[in-house]
């Protein structure tokens, strides 16, 4: 079972799923069942946001108690997340299992049967901004746009529903310009990620949406 290689092992389940569809519904497919298996660690992580901004009062207590004493203030913070049994990084825990999934699906794309497949007659490995077709690039970056935009709209409700944790200077720059490299990864990414890339982010916008993500709770 250990000497299984994931691209490999990924080449095989996609090419079983394309003979009921296509190489891309098999990406679709594939992205759904992975965000469906890491539902629970979102959830998780939504219970651990909460609990953190319960603990917002007493963190800027700290703050302001240790203001200038960073190392003193970070054994202070990591002692409070320690006794309310809170960890701060729960919220990228989902982010990062995808990484592998994500790097897999490059690999398993680059050549062979499945880099060869297509999709509206562009290969799915092919770069969009170098592939030359354009019909099926400004569908593809329409489609991201619509997402990115969804997502920056989200992000602003949720900015205007709790303010007091909303991100500020450089920091609040990033967030509002964040979903929109959406686009830049979709230009540059071969198309089999870029498929990987737009159901993921519409699931994270739907399950976001759901579980009142970011919002007080109520």
């Amino acid at each position: 079972m250990f000497g299984i290689h994931p691209v490999a092992f990924a080449t095989s389940v996609l090419t079983s799923l394309s003979h009921v569809g296509s190489a891309a519904v098999a990406i679709v497919v594939v992205t759904l069942l992975v965000r469906l298996a890491l539902h629970p660690l979102t959830r998780a992580a939504v219970r651990g946001e909460r609990a953190r901004a319960a603990l917002a009062p007493r963190v800027a207590e700290l703050r302001r108690k240790h203001r200038g004493n960073t190392v003193r203030l970070g054994e202070e913070l990591t002692a409070l997340y320690r006794r309310e049994q809170i960890s701060p990084l729960a919220g990228m825990l989902p982010l990062l299992v995808q990484a592998p999934v994500f790097i897999v699906l490059y690999q398993a794309f680059r050549s062979g049967t499945l880099g060869a497949s297509r999709l509206f007659g562009v290969p799915l490995s092919a770069h969009l901004v170098t592939g030359g077709h354009l019909l099926v690039l400004a569908a593809v970056l329409a489609l991201v746009a619509a997402l990115a935009w969804g997502t920056a709209r989200r992000a602003a409700y949720v900015v205007r529903a709790a303010p007091g944790a909303a991100p500020t200077g450089l920091a609040a720059t990033v967030a509002r310009l964040a979903p929109y490299t959406l686009l830049v990864s979709a230009a540059l990414l071969p198309l089999a990620n870029v498929l990987y890339l737009i159901t993921s982010t519409a699931w994270t916008l739907a399950e976001n949406m759901l579980l009142r993500r970011g919002l007080p709770d109520v």
